[in-house]
C-alpha cells in the first residue's frame, strides 16, 4: 500500500468543488488501504485577490481525513519550510492540484524541495493549464510548476492538449472527472422544491456554483429574455456566489426585464444544500462562454439531472447530445431553442441516459490511473 500526500484546497476552505474533490480522494485512498492526508493552506488567498464573500466555512470537516493548513500561498519562506517537511515525509506519491498560475510559484518550490528526496513520485491533477481568465505572468508561472512534476492527469481532452503545448516528454493520461457522490441521496422534486420555497408547480431551469464572467450567466439571462414569449409558467434558479461584480448583472435583470422570472440564491450553498438546489430543477444549463471540464456536471450526474450545454472545451464530450443532455451553441438564441427543445422532449427521455452514463465516471478509475503513474 502507498503512502499518499494529496497538496491542495481543505477544509476549512470553502473552494467549492476543488475541496469536495479533494476530500472525496482522500477518502478513497483510505477506503482502499492507502495512508493519505491532506496538505492544505494557512492563506490560499490574499482577501484583496479573493473574488467571493469568505474563504471559509463553518461546516463540520469531513472525518476520518487528516488535514494540514499550512502552506502559505505568497510567502516563500513558508514554501521552503512546508518543502523540507515534506521532503521528510517521504510519501510514495504526492498528488498536487493545479488550477490557477498564481499558486505555480509555491507549489513549484514546495515540490522542487519534496524531490529532493529522490523517493517521492510527483503527480499532477490538473484542472486547468491555461487559465479561464488570463493574467500576466500565467505561462512562467504555470512552466515553473509542470517542470517540478513527474506525470499528469487531466480530466478534459481540452486541458490535456494546453498541457502538450508546455511539455511533450512527460507522462500524462486523460481520466474522467469521478461523480460527486458525497452530498446525500437524491431527494424527490416535491421534497427538494418544499425545502426551498419553491412552488411545486411550474418549469425550473438551473444555472448552479460560482458566477464569473466565462460561465456565461449573461447570456443565460438574455436567453431568459426570449423564453418569455414562446414559454409560459418557467423559473430560472441561480444558485451560487458571485466571484465578481454583481452589479452588472442585477442592471441586466432589469434591463432585459427578467426578474420575475428569476429566483436568485446568490449565497454560498453549503454542502449539506446542494442536493435540494439540484434535485428541485427540471434541467441545468451550463451557458459557459470557454471550459476545461466542469465540477458541475459530474454533479449533475449523480443526481440525474439532464443537462444543457455549451458547445465550448470539453463539455460536449462529457454530455452526449440527445442522451444526457443537449449541446448548444454559448449566444441567448441557441441556449433558448435549445432549453424549449428539452421540454418538448421531456425530462424522462433523458434519465436513462444520465443513468448509463454515469457508470463512466468512477473515483476508482482516478486512483488507479494515480497508482499506475507511480
Amino acid at each position: 500500500m502507498a503512502k499518499v500526500i494529496i497538496l491542495g484546497p481543505a477544509h476549512p476552505l470553502r473552494g467549492g468543488g476543488m475541496t469536495t474533490f479533494n476530500h472525496r480522494l482522500a477518502k478513497e485512498f483510505i477506503d482502499r488501504g492507502h495512508s493519505c492526508a491532506i496538505y492544505s493552506f494557512s492563506l490560499q488567498y490574499p482577501d484583496f485577490l479573493f473574488p467571493g464573500k469568505s474563504q471559509y466555512t463553518d461546516e463540520p470537516a469531513p472525518e476520518n481525513i487528516t488535514i494540514y493548513s499550512v502552506v502559505n500561498s505568497i510567502n516563500p519562506l513558508n514554501w521552503l519550510k512546508v518543502g523540507q517537511r515534506l521532503k521528510k515525509e517521504r510519501a510514495d506519491i504526492i498528488v498536487v492540484r493545479y488550477w490557477l498560475p498564481l499558486m505555480g510559484p509555491a507549489l513549484g518550490t514546495i515540490l522542487r524541495q519534496v524531490k529532493k528526496n529522490k523517493h517521492t513520485k510527483v503527480i499532477c491533477i490538473a484542472d486547468n493549464v491555461i487559465p479561464h481568465e488570463k493574467r500576466p505572468g500565467d505561462k512562467p508561472f504555470t512552466r515553473y510548476f509542470l517542470k517540478a512534476c513527474d506525470a499528469f492527469i487531466t480530466m478534459s481532452e481540452k486541458v490535456l492538449k494546453d498541457l502538450r503545448t508546455f511539455t511533450t516528454s512527460q507522462q500524462a493520461v486523460l481520466v474522467q472527472h469521478p461523480l460527486y457522490d458525497n452530498f446525500g441521496p437524491i431527494v424527490s422534486k416535491q421534497i427538494a422544491r418544499e425545502h426551498l420555497g419553491i412552488s411545486q408547480t411550474g418549469k425550473v431551469i438551473l444555472f448552479f456554483g460560482f458566477i464569473r464572467k466565462y460561465k456565461g450567466l449573461d447570456i443565460l439571462l438574455r436567453a431568459v429574455q426570449q423564453l418569455q414569449s414562446g414559454m409560459s409558467d418557467f423559473k430560472l434558479l441561480v444558485a451560487g456566489e458571485f466571484y465578481e461584480d454583481e452589479k452588472g448583472y442585477q442592471e441586466l435583470i432589469d434591463e432585459l426585464g427578467i426578474r420575475d422570472q428569476l429566483i436568485l440564491k446568490t449565497n454560498f450553498i453549503a454542502d449539506n444544500e446542494v442536493k435540494y438546489y439540484l434535485c428541485a430543477a427540471d434541467v441545468l444549463v451550463q451557458p459557459y462562454k470557454n471550459a476545461t471540464q466542469s465540477g458541475v456536471t459530474p454533479l449533475a450526474y449523480h443526481f440525474e439531472r439532464p443537462m444543457i450545454v455549451t458547445n465550448v472545451g470539453g463539455l460536449p464530450a462529457l454530455v452526449p447530445h440527445g442522451k444526457s443532455g443537449l449541446v448548444c451553441e454559448p449566444d441567448p438564441g441557441s441556449i433558448a431553442h435549445a432549453i424549449k427543445e428539452f421540454y418538448e422532449l421531456g425530462e424522462d427521455h433523458f434519465i436513462p441516459h444520465l443513468r448509463t452514463e454515469k457508470e463512466k465516471y468512477s473515483w476508482k478509475n482516478i486512483v488507479d490511473a494515480i497508482i499506475a503513474l507511480q
